[in-house]
């Protein structure tokens, strides 16, 4: 199987504007995350969509791959259906957001792999135990899945309702914003319309569950620090000053 990832970044971001030219220990968020990214055994190949000169020419600079896409995109997987359409012949899109700059090469990897395990399988992503400092930060997204693995819903509050406490047995869960999609299922999920879920919650992974299709989850302890805000941003900046991380 062919497998490709594909960086959509989105230069005007509403909580952080400029967001993938953020510095992040003098590297732009978005070559963090390329890195990151280039490091799977996997993937065919790496690219950035996106629609601003300045992202493209910063990806261009470093020695990355980028295509520009349309500005009108509502969100990343709009973008992400242009970008793969330069693409016929690959079997499995990488959605990798552009705001995670400690995405995890392995979990790329362990993403292909449960395609190459399930050949019906439309649709997969993360998972890593939730934080309880998280729980009652609508950023962090929180996931429940069902006895195979399949998520049953996300959302920005806190699930499932501790009515007891939780144990071993039911454990919190936050969303990571990784995918992995069929290239066909990908074109036909960007067609869409969007659902009441997904409005009401801002998550436009609900579309999937809402018209009956599957998410599979895999679950990791690796933990990430997605960028969604100045505050997420100072924290990056804490992380890699701690770890020296060139």
């Amino acid at each position: 199987m062919k497998f490709v990832c594909i960086i959509p970044s989105r230069y005007a971001s509403t909580r952080l504007p400029g967001k993938p030219l953020a510095d992040i220990a003098g590297k732009p968020m978005i070559q963090r995350v390329y890195e990151q990214a280039v490091q799977a055994q996997k993937l065919a190949a790496v690219v950035v969509a996106t629609d601003n000169p300045k992202v493209y020419d910063t990806v261009v600079t470093f020695g990355g791959k980028a295509v520009m896409t349309r500005e009108d995109h509502i969100n990343g997987t709009d973008r992400l259906a242009e970008a793969v359409e330069q693409f016929g012949d690959v079997d499995v899109v990488i959605n990798v957001q552009g705001d995670e700059p400690l995405i995890s090469p392995t979990v790329i990897d362990a993403l292909c792999h449960v395609f190459e395990e399930n050949p019906n399988l439309d649709m997969a992503t993360v998972a890593t135990p939730l934080l309880e400092s998280e729980y009652n930060e609508p950023s962090a997204v929180k996931v429940v899945m069902n006895r195979n693995g399949e998520a049953m819903y996300f959302s920005r509050s806190l699930i499932p309702y501790p009515r007891n406490p939780f144990h071993d047995a039911v454990k919190p869960y936050k969303h990571i914003g990784i995918y992995a999609y069929r290239r066909d299922f990908l074109l036909q999920y960007a067609k869409m319309e969007s659902t009441p879920m997904e409005t009401v919650e801002s998550l436009e992974q609900l579309r999937v569950l809402e018209n009956g299709y599957t998410i599979k989850v895999i679950v990791t302890n690796h933990q990430f620090i997605g960028i969604d805000t100045p505050e997420d941003l100072a924290r990056i900046r804490k992380y890699f000053a701690k770890e020296n991380t060139k």
